[in-house]
């Protein structure tokens, strides 16, 4: 990627044309521009120059040491000895000190000199942003780069092609999930104190006159309504994986999650299903003791108008047989296509591909992801004196601050309201540059008014937004934020201009944010990452990528499978770079004229490289947003 060197808000870059082949190169580039575009300039760990002037060096001295004179025994020679013997000492003690701040702060001893340089230069700071959200319950739910793994492919088209062109495996629904376990289903509706009989049997009305005759693919996994509706994908997003008291999960029986035995039949499925809807007791993080099936809540018109009053109405039950079918539907499917039932015999063998594939994407990206991002930012980014978090669980939360690196060298900040959706905006703060932490929270001072725009901060929930204060060692007063904006980046444009207001004219803005701007935006529909930079540059603030961003410089490239509960979202894999999420999201704003960009890089790889066209989430790279890294100097 080209890499921007701004003095003043003004920023000087290649042409046109060597900046869309700079963002196109691929990997190649990655590798050729090595020192300047992955980070090892300001950000990385400091010359052996930088630490040996730090520590006294040896300059003046010949090559052994000993001066320019061969001659011994002299009053000079012996003058000479004693004040390198001294700068030794001098040099040594001061390394001792150093090493004893680094371990006390929780540094590792390689960071040693990136974090001297960091500690020294009053004039620099070194800053990053990343939603470190994307891989959560589903391990299919995004196409993924598998090096050396031909089957995930194969697979995952198989299921493309299944869904797409379905042929005479596009049976009716009562075939799939058949007539004894919708008796079965009702049995056990009937058990639930939140399930009232008039909606069980509005709901045993539509199975009868709807939904059993139902073409399975077309008829139900196409129906764009019912996703609109969020008749399927509301149950999924309750009881998918449910966390526990125990740290550990409760997984519902369906393809889309880490449930870890087998599926291998329908019947099989359905008696794990029903138990764990129904009868399995769990003791649950947010809510204490209870079956899966309570959790299941009424589907609000206000919220999603597609759906009917009726539908509403009696939405838990209805909702809960949808799941069924859904869940029914998967397993039928990945069954078929492994060849465990009738028909399957040109998608592939018995050998049940599709859950040895999944156990390990589970295993490397689902269940170690916490592992993952914690390991990239103990290692790779432990340079950063500020780092901006969007989308963190308040589990990483609490996980970083018992992590002995991050937690020693970072003050880790989060909302003082957290997310109900577990969605927070946090920000980390070296301990050296900033000793005594945030002076305060000011979160609560963000305030919309009719300026901002119709519906401004309607959208916006407790834990997307985190503003503090902070003092830094050289008494830079500066004002942070970390913010997630909603899925079109509708609130992102609001969200800035109330966080401009609270800052004082003297004070330092920096803001990493998820902006979720889009390459082509559509007015009241998604935000344009241009119209986006016309707005910051009017409210008098300036970004990493400069005052005009290039549209085509994304940093997500991702597209949803059809292994997932909004197939209006699914894309195939050759359809990634149209229909997928391949934009322009993530920013570090600050005041015009407060900073200049000395490097920015991006990564999608964990190791401050970043490769263009490629698809990400990966095994190495958890997240479907790369880190954003800047080296920034005080003007």
């Amino acid at each position: 990627m080209q890499v921007q060197r701004r003095r003043g808000g003004m920023a000087t870059t290649g042409s046109d044309a060597e900046e869309e082949q700079s963002f196109l190169a691929g990997p190649a580039s990655s590798s050729a521009n090595g020192n300047s575009s992955n980070g090892s300039g300001p950000a990385g760990a400091g010359s052996n120059a930088d630490v040996g002037g730090a520590l006294g060096g040896h300059d003046g001295l010949s090559k052994d040491g000993m001066g320019g004179s061969s001659s011994t025994g002299t009053v000079a020679e012996g003058q000479r000895k004693k004040a390198y013997n001294a700068k030794l000492i001098l040099g040594a003690t001061a390394l001792l000190f150093l090493l004893g701040l680094a371990f006390q702060s929780g540094s590792a001893p390689n960071m040693l000199a990136s974090r001297l340089r960091a500690s020294i230069s009053k004039r620099e700071l070194h800053v990053a942003t990343w939603n470190i959200a994307a891989i959560n319950n589903n391990p299919f739910e995004y196409w993924l780069t598998l090096d050396n793994n031909p089957d995930y492919d194969k697979l995952m088209e198989h299921v493309q092609d299944f869904i797409e062109s379905p042929g005479a495996n596009d049976v009716a629904v009562s075939e799939v999930f058949t007539e004894s376990m919708f008796k079965e289903l009702v049995t056990e509706m009937r058990k639930m104190p939140n399930f009232d009989e008039a909606s069980i049997k509005t709901t045993m009305n539509m199975w009868k006159t709807n939904f059993r005759s139902r073409k399975i693919i077309s008829g139900f996994l196409k129906d764009g309504e019912l996703g609109k509706k969020r008749l399927t994908s509301m149950p999924d997003r309750v009881t998918n994986t449910i966390p526990l008291r125990s740290g550990e999960s409760a997984y519902r029986p369906t393809v889309i999650n880490c449930f870890g035995s087998s599926l291998d039949s329908m019947e099989e499925w359905w008696t794990k299903w029903r138990n764990f809807m129904f009868r399995d007791s769990i003791d649950t993080v947010k809510s204490g003791t209870l079956i899966p099936a309570s959790m299941l809540k009424l589907i609000s018109r206000e919220k999603y108008p597609v759906i009917t009053e009726q539908e509403a109405k009696v939405s838990i039950p209805l909702q809960t047989l949808c799941a069924a079918i859904f869940d029914a539907v998967l397993v039928h499917m990945m069954n078929v296509i492994d060849g465990r039932l009738g028909g399957g015999a040109s998608y592939g063998s018995k050998s049940s591909a599709w859950q040895g594939l999944r156990s390990q994407i589970c295993h490397s990206l689902n269940l170690k992801k916490n592992d993952r991002i914690l390991d990239i930012l103990s290692n790779t980014y432990l340079d950063r004196e500020i780092i901006f978090l969007q989308e963190v669980a308040g589990a990483f939360i609490e996980r970083a601050r018992r992590d002995a690196v991050l937690s020693g060298a970072f003050h880790i900040v989060g909302p003082t309201k957290m997310s109900n959706s577990d969605q927070n905006s946090v920000i980390l703060l070296s301990k050296e540059r900033f000793p005594r932490g945030i002076t305060e929270d000011i979160t609560n001072r963000l305030k919309f008014d009719s300026s901002d725009g119709d519906g401004a901060g309607k959208k916006v929930a407790a834990g997307d937004v985190t503003i503090v204060h902070a003092t830094d060692v050289f008494q830079n007063n500066l004002v942070l934020a970390s913010f997630h904006g909603d899925t079109n980046g509708l609130q992102t444009v609001p969200v800035v201009r109330a966080v401009t207001k609270v800052v004082a004219k003297p004070e330092l803005l920096l803001f990493g944010l998820d902006a979720n701007t889009y390459e082509k935006g559509k007015a009241g529909v998604k935000q344009d990452v241009t119209e986006f930079a016309s707005e910051y540059v009017h409210l008098g603030l300036d970004s990493c990528w400069g005052q005009h961003p290039n549209p085509r410089n994304f940093t997500t490239y991702n597209g949803r499978t059809y292994l997932q509960s909004q197939l209006n979202k699914a894309s195939k894999k050759s359809e990634i770079r149209s229909k997928g999420d391949v934009n322009p999201k993530d920013f570090i704003l600050f005041k015009q004229g407060t900073f200049a960009v000395q490097h920015v890089t991006k990564d999608n790889t964990g190791k401050k490289a970043y490769m263009e066209l490629t698809v990400f989430p990966t095994l190495e790279f958890p997240s479907d947003h790369g880190v954003l890294s800047a080296d920034l100097e005080l003007i």
